[in-house]
């Protein structure tokens, strides 16, 4: 496009990027509840923020917003620093866990009320109004008022609202938390499939590892008021680089070892495993070596493999649940149950195997919480 060209090709265009955070770092007294992270979020991305209870995400959401004044740091969106503006001022809309709408007015209204306050009115406020509920598939709703629709239409109506200004931004604060688990999983593919139809950067704070793998297209785990690990959904998933990645997305099996050669640890039982040569990395002493439960097969042989026994099983539906003990240690295993009469009895003896190529490697020495 023309704007586009006249960016000169040495120089980086402004609009490379929707957010960008410089050290940004908030203390309350004493507790330093983010601690001087700096990442870039790309412009129409959908973005998570991810971590424990306490780990600084919504904090982080909450300083982007204007709702909370950095200690130090920069707040940049589309290039320009917005850590002395108020919320008023920043081209971004945020949903709360609580809808906040309002009660005695109509559908409409409570989506037409930004509109309003910047001047919109007649038909051009009409039509933006009825393409926002018509986004979120609630077109036809208008004269209802917020205690007639469910919880998750609820939910949809406060989107409408946020979405209707148009902001560069969307800030997701836990949207989804007051849903039950059927309509949570619904809203999840459907604000991914919002997100895609508008094109704006959405930044959603979630707790809960699924929701942030279904519905992100880059995931930040935050630990400690610290970025951990930052990537796609499968990159963190396949090749967590810290003990608490592996953990917290998902179960992780992590076996301590020592690295003997370039693709090759030696555990603690004196068992060889291989895991790819980019895996290790160089690494030398002290590692842990990670696999999935459901990379695990029962017997074969997949490269690398394990013999223990069944400890405890748990059928959990779409597959059982084993816990193994071996040599190295115990070990998690799920087994489809695809066929019936195909389980496993406790105390019965078995080889596990696995691929070298679903190996992951962890330093033994950072900390997991």
């Amino acid at each position: 496009m023309t704007v586009e060209a006249a960016v000169p090709p040495e120089a980086p265009a402004a609009t490379e990027y929707d957010i960008r955070l410089i050290g940004l770092t908030k203390r309350f007294d004493d507790v330093v509840a983010v601690d001087g992270i700096s990442l870039d979020i790309d412009r129409g991305k959908f973005f998570a923020l991810l971590g424990p209870s306490g780990c600084g995400k919504t904090t982080t959401l909450r300083m982007i917003g204007g709702f909370e004044e950095p200690t130090e740091g920069r707040i940049e969106l589309g290039g320009v620093d917005v850590a002395p503006l108020p919320p008023y001022k920043r081209d971004v809309n945020t949903v709360f866990q609580s809808y906040a709408l309002f009660p005695h007015l109509t559908i409409f209204e409570n989506v037409a009320f930004g509109l309003r306050r910047r001047g919109v009115k007649g038909g051009d406020l009409r039509r933006r109004v009825g393409e926002s509920l018509e986004l979120v598939g609630l077109a036809g709703l208008e004269r209802r008022k917020p205690r007639q629709l469910s919880g998750g239409q609820q939910q949809r109506i406060a989107l409408a609202r946020a979405l209707v200004n148009r902001p560069r931004v969307l800030l997701l604060d836990e949207p989804l938390g007051a849903l039950d688990l059927k309509l949570r999983k619904e809203m999840q593919l459907e604000l991914k499939r919002i997100q895609a139809d508008v094109g704006i950067t959405f930044v959603h704070v979630t707790h809960d590892q699924e929701e942030a793998m279904t519905m992100a297209d880059g995931i930040v785990i935050m630990n400690g008021g610290r970025i951990e690990q930052l990537g796609t959904p499968s990159e963190l998933y396949e090749r967590p680089r810290t003990p608490f990645v592996a953990g917290f997305l998902g179960v992780s099996n992590l076996l301590e070892g020592t690295a003997v050669a370039g693709d090759r640890v030696k555990l603690a039982d004196g068992t060889e495993v291989q895991c790819p040569h980019e895996v290790l990395g160089g690494r030398t002493g002290t590692v842990q070596i990670g696999v999935r439960p459901e990379k695990l097969r029962i017997g074969g042989d997949a490269g690398n493999s394990l013999s223990g026994t069944i400890a405890e099983s748990a059928y959990i539906g779409v597959s059982t649940q084993y816990i193994v003990e071996t040599p190295a240690g115990p070990v998690t295993v799920y087994v489809q149950n695809d066929r019936p009469g195909g389980q496993v009895a406790t105390g019965e003896r078995l080889t596990l195997s696995w691929s070298p190529e679903s190996t992951f490697v962890v330093d033994a020495l950072e900390g997991s919480s």
